[in-house]
């Protein structure tokens, strides 16, 4: 199954949107967010995308202060780009947030990483970061199993307004090193491709 969007009336407020997001009755097991203002339902991801957020999660949980978690179904927002993310992985800090519900603000997070489907990398490529930076996010990793150029990693960071900068690149095979305040090595060697 491939990514299915519902439109929404134009005219909908962000809390309408929202509301519409949390009551709904989504297929089990899929991932819904909202995207630019539209509901975006994706099936969940396959097992190699898994497996990968399952090696950098393992990490990430090796190298975060005790009061972070790291997250893989929690959804972020960023009302001023009508969206509604759910990152393959969070990283934030809890200690106030321990009476959410659905989702935590954007500009909590210190790290997001999202990890490239076939169908819907122009997301995780262009619309998130976008997203992102604006809420201020830290860093950004990219994991783009099917970018033109081959397999590769990109850590984005120092966002400013909508845009990051690419602070390092590493094909499959290669380290990928995150700065503080988790100075650690992501090694991609084993990433699957296919």
């Amino acid at each position: 199954m491939s990514a299915l969007t519902v439109s929404h009336d134009p005219g909908e407020s962000w809390d309408e949107l929202v509301r519409l997001w949390e009551e709904m009755d989504w297929p089990q097991g899929s991932k819904v967010e909202i995207i630019e203002g539209s509901i975006t339902v994706s099936p969940s991801p396959a097992f190699r995308h898994n497996l990968i957020a399952a090696r950098i999660h393992r990490r990430l949980n090796a190298a975060i202060p005790d009061d972070w978690e790291v997250f893989q179904t929690l959804a972020i927002s960023v009302p001023s780009r009508l969206g509604m993310f759910i990152p393959d992985i969070l990283v934030a800090p809890v200690g106030e947030f321990t009476d959410v519900d659905t989702h935590l603000p954007a500009a909590v997070a210190e790290l997001v990483v999202e990890i490239t489907s076939k169908k819907n990398a122009r997301h995780d490529r262009v619309t998130k970061p976008a997203a992102y930076a604006s809420a201020g996010i830290p860093l950004y990793l990219l994991v783009d199993r099917w970018a033109p150029e081959g397999p590769s990693a990109t850590l984005y960071g120092e966002p400013r307004d909508d845009v990051y900068r690419t602070l390092a690149v590493a094909k499959f095979g290669e380290s990928l090193t995150l700065p503080a305040p988790f100075e650690l090595a992501i090694d991609t060697s084993g990433f699957p491709v296919e």
